[in-house]
């Protein structure tokens, strides 16, 4: 509640600051300055500023009204205005007054508005109704007076009739704030409680790690602690702080349009903007932070902020400064990495699915994922590539809907018993990002589920393609029979190079859109030609012997035809989530 009240008192500051600009009236030669008193015999707390004050009718308007911000409604004027040197003003969400009242059985406002001679006095016991009366105020500006509910520390209400109390307070939420915060004992007003300085301006060695993470829940609006903090500093042609966070959870509205993103835009300390998107990439939007720009002009509008020189330089470093962090999580800290993998990956990839995506090779060297040799863990593409057999040229990986649809995949039978590594992917996004076919390093990313894989060393191969060859000429016939059964639902059937143990499966053609991708992409509204899949059958399983043998007997067997949409059927079910979109095969 605390905060809250000097927030209002450091806006009230800013407005007549701002307002002094254009009327020098208003100046009265008295420094700007917050002063809290308490009376620890009547149990009272006066919160007290010198700033732009309130007219009756700001009052009715602005206190009288829960939920009314008269900082939004000012902020909204200087818009209609086209007003661009905005102060920073703290308190936008209207509700904060009334925080006082957890603590507090009466609430008095002395206001003056300045420029006015009258003062009006607004009263209430939080009960849903107040009183209103002129007053007198010497001068122009705010006293707030809290009468103190009985400290109950039992149930979290503390003592703040005590210096102590208010002076760990403002160290602890309000030293940022621009202005003097002082204790006024005796008449007299002390020494500022706050440093003025604002943390990002302060070097690392000077901030706790309580400091950062209080910082952190006053700007992301989070009550956990972050899982990192990442102080910038940007010197030479331009000059710039930063201070950023990357959170230990998702936010409920990560992936909605609405979300709020962006890092808060400070000119040397003044306030610009609250959600200055254009200083990160989308798929950076979890990280929350201020960023401090001291060669910006005030007058920026995001479209000045979208061409901005200046800002692009800062945004570069920024990047570059939050992805080198996340390496060294990856790197030195395994179970600090998952958890941010877990709460951020899929956010993260969308930068390896976007057409102007800088530092992609950086984005490829963070993704971890599991694999059929470490279901429960998580392989970086580094790993995988540092187990590589000699003989093996590509990365080979498979997508799915979820991670144990796809580790049981039968597309995998004949790796596991290769012994190849195959990386399984089941975000949503792994589907476009992977589409492009990438490459890490020199190696390309292949899928096990399109077009034909060759695996072992050259002799093996020439083994596997011969068997195969001897294969087709075998059953050639046969598999002419069972295409022309269910030609209708697959584009071909053919032998399989990758079933070990299954009777079928479907995969998609290399050159042709996986069904997962159709999926997704009609989901978003496209409309395209649905492309069948690839049935294919393994030549050594016993249905297949059986069937050659019906064949050569009786090339019109009907069985063969209901044995054709056994194995579809089959091959449907092994893969059911994937291709159900698809509808059920006749």
């Amino acid at each position: 509640f605390l905060r809250e009240l000097v927030s209002n008192a450091s806006d009230a500051l800013d407005k007549r600051r701002f307002e002094q600009v254009a009327r020098p009236e208003l100046a009265d030669g008295a420094e700007l300055e917050i002063t809290l008193e308490v009376d620890a015999a009547a149990r009272t707390l006066t919160i007290s500023d010198n700033g732009i004050g309130m007219t009756r009718d700001e009052v009715v308007r602005n206190i009288g009204t829960i939920a009314r911000s008269g900082t939004k409604e000012f902020l909204a004027q200087l818009k209609a205005a086209q007003t661009t040197d905005a102060p920073g003003l703290i308190g936008q969400f209207g509700v904060g007054f009334y925080s006082a009242f957890m603590v507090a059985d009466d609430i008095a406002l002395v206001t003056r508005k300045a420029g006015t001679d009258g003062a009006t006095r607004w009263r209430s016991t939080g009960d849903g109704s107040y009183t209103l009366e002129d007053a007198e105020r010497a001068s122009a500006g705010t006293t707030i007076t809290l009468t103190l509910k009985a400290a109950d520390p039992e149930h979290g209400l503390h003592d703040y009739a005590t210096e102590s109390m208010l002076s760990t307070i403002v160290k602890r939420y309000s030293d940022f704030v621009a202005y003097p915060i002082r204790v006024v004992k005796d008449g007299v007003a002390g020494e500022p409680l706050n440093s003025r300085k604002a943390i990002w301006d302060r070097p690392k060695a000077e901030v706790t790690d309580d400091e950062y993470k209080e910082f952190y829940r006053h700007v992301a609006r989070d009550w956990t602690d972050p899982l990192r903090s990442i102080p910038v500093r940007i010197e030479g042609t331009i000059e710039a702080y930063a201070l950023l966070f990357v959170p230990s959870k998702a936010s409920f509205d990560l992936y909605s349009p609405e979300m709020r993103r962006g890092l808060q835009l400070y000119v040397k300390r003044v306030f610009v903007m609250d959600e200055c998107k254009e200083l990160l990439p989308g798929h950076l939007r979890f990280v929350r932070g201020v960023v401090d720009a001291h060669d910006l002009s005030l007058n920026v509008s995001r479209e000045i902020l979208q061409k901005d020189r200046q800002i692009q330089v800062i945004r570069k470093q920024l990047v570059k400064k939050v992805l080198a962090s996340l390496d060294e999580m990856k790197r030195e800290h395994a179970d600090e990495y998952r958890t941010f993998w877990t709460a951020f990956g899929p956010v993260l990839k969308e930068g390896l699915a976007g057409w102007d995506t800088q530092d992609k090779d950086k984005l490829l060297d963070l993704v971890v994922t599991a694999s059929t040799k470490e279901a429960d863990g998580l392989v970086s593409l580094a790993d995988y590539v540092a187990r590589m057999p000699e003989s093996q040229k590509d990365i080979y990986y498979l997508t799915g809907p979820s991670k144990d649809a796809v580790a049981r995949s039968p597309l995998l039978e004949r790796f596991a018993r290769a012994g190849t590594e195959v990386l399984l992917f089941s975000d949503p996004i792994d589907e476009l990002w992977l589409e492009s076919a990438p490459a890490f390093g020199e190696r390309k990313l292949v899928s096990v589920a399109r077009g034909d894989i060759a695996l072992g060393t050259d002799d093996e191969r020439k083994q596997e393609a011969a068997k195969l060859d001897e294969r087709k000429a075998e059953l050639g016939e046969l598999l002419l029979a069972l295409k022309a059964a269910v030609h209708d639902d697959v584009k071909d059937v053919r032998l399989s190079t990758r079933l070990t143990s299954s009777a079928s499966c479907l995969v998609a053609d290399a050159a042709d859109m996986t069904a997962r991708m159709q999926r997704m992409m009609a989901q978003m509204g496209h409309e395209l030609p649905t492309v069948k899949p690839v049935l294919e059958v393994n030549g050594d399983h016993p249905l297949l012997g059986k069937l050659r043998v019906l064949h050569l007997e009786r090339a019109d067997d009907p069985r063969i035809g209901w044995c054709a949409r056994v194995l579809l059927g089959q091959a449907y079910l092994a893969d059911a989530e994937k291709f159900s979109f698809m509808g059920t095969p006749k």
